[in-house]
């Protein structure tokens, strides 16, 4: 590969990615601002697409378990679009293919960010771990009431593949991760959404993260064979509010625990629990005066 082919792989990784956090982090915004007085006793109506700008600042483990830590700070502009079937919003992207009061079956939509080796005590001399974007079916069933339309309180189940796109868009493997996220809106307009759930990863994607092959092997590093299962526990919380009608602040914070993880044994794993945060700006410049279907 040249060292221009090289260069523009790299960008359009960066891009690509940029563009799923951004995804992510936009997609969760609107769907707490009413584009029209709700009747009582019904949730509001949303336009049916926006469009803004939005920036961005965001720090992880560089893996789960890791000492060492993964950050970046972008700008982007993004869509959200509200269709009966196509969708790109609240972390689906693509066909919605079945929704009812209760069940609701579409594409779900994930991003975690990569880190170099050279930099890790854990992972001298290994390979560096990608930026990864993750997709694949997602099965939301709700529980309760949700007429009120002050909060919704769900299961999901997203089936996702995981592909890293700093390492020539490579498969990682397969990871499941069932959440039971609770939204709510508050007064002043505060809208938070809380997430507990565990995350599990096939062979492939926990050798990704786990394993150490013979060659890699040091003194203070042996060998280990990755295994299939828990990754990790997870509890998160996402919040917004607005500062201007079409300016909103958005915080991310998540915590994760290795608690009964599968390969809690890895010499790679330096930490028994982690955290990630995150914070942003998002401005709407443009809403269609149709409303969504729901």
């Amino acid at each position: 590969m040249t060292f221009r082919a090289g260069i523009i792989r790299m960008a359009c990784a960066t891009l690509i990615a940029a563009a799923g956090f951004g995804f992510l982090a936009c997609s969760a915004l609107a769907q707490d601002t009413p584009a029209q007085p709700a009747p009582v006793g019904s949730a509001p109506k949303l336009p049916l697409w926006e469009a803004g700008l939005f920036g961005f600042g965001y720090t992880q483990p560089a893996y789960p378990g890791a000492e060492d830590r993964a950050s970046r700070a972008l700008g982007l502009p993004y869509v959200i679009y509200r269709g009966r079937y196509l969708r790109a919003e609240q972390g689906s992207l693509g066909l919605r293919a079945l929704k009812t009061p209760r069940i609701e079956a579409d594409i779900g939509f994930a991003a975690s960010l990569g880190s170099h080796s050279s930099g890790s005590a854990a992972r001298q001399g290994m390979a560096d771990l990608g930026t990864m974007i993750e997709f694949g079916p997602r099965l939301k069933i709700s529980l309760g009431d949700v007429s009120s339309g002050r909060s919704d309180s769900r299961l999901q189940f997203p089936l996702r593949a995981v592909i890293d796109v700093s390492h020539g868009f490579i498969s990682r493997g397969v990871a499941f991760e069932p959440q039971w996220v609770t939204d709510m809106r508050l007064s002043k307009h505060w809208f938070i959404s809380t997430s507990l759930g565990a995350m599990f990863g096939d062979g492939k994607l926990c050798d990704t993260f786990y394993s150490v092959a013979p060659g890699e092997a040091t003194p203070a590093r042996p060998s280990y064979i990755a295994k299939s299962g828990l990754i990790a526990l997870r509890a998160g919380m996402f919040a917004s509010h607005p500062l201007t009608p079409d300016v909103r602040l958005f915080y991310i914070l998540r915590f994760e625990s290795l608690a009964g993880a599968v390969n809690r044994d890895s010499p790679l794993v330096r930490r028994n629990a982690g955290w990630s945060a995150g914070i942003g700006l998002s401005w709407e410049l443009a809403r269609s005066e149709q409303r969504s279907s729901e």
